[in-house]
């Protein structure tokens, strides 16, 4: 499949792999060059529970989550 690169330098994945490979917009990428002319892109897996508390925080019912301060031992 056949893609091009913008005049910023970005290229275009075509819909049908975002969609069977479910990759939505800010979704992380690493890039390495093999060599000249080739080059390998690997989708970064998010971080275990990115957007958990995000998540809780959209709940309809105001005020059931509250974010609860926590105590570091870096200061010990």
């Amino acid at each position: 499949m056949l893609t091009v690169v913008s005049t910023k330098g970005q290229i275009v994945l075509p819909a049908e792999f975002r969609r069977e490979d479910r990759i939505q917009p800010g979704q992380q990428f690493s890039l390495e060059r093999i060599e000249a002319g080739v080059y390998l892109l690997k989708k970064v897996a998010p971080a275990p529970n990115e957007g958990f508390v995000q998540w809780l925080q959209s709940c309809p019912e105001p005020d059931w989550f509250q974010n609860i301060p926590s105590e570091s031992t870096n200061a010990l």
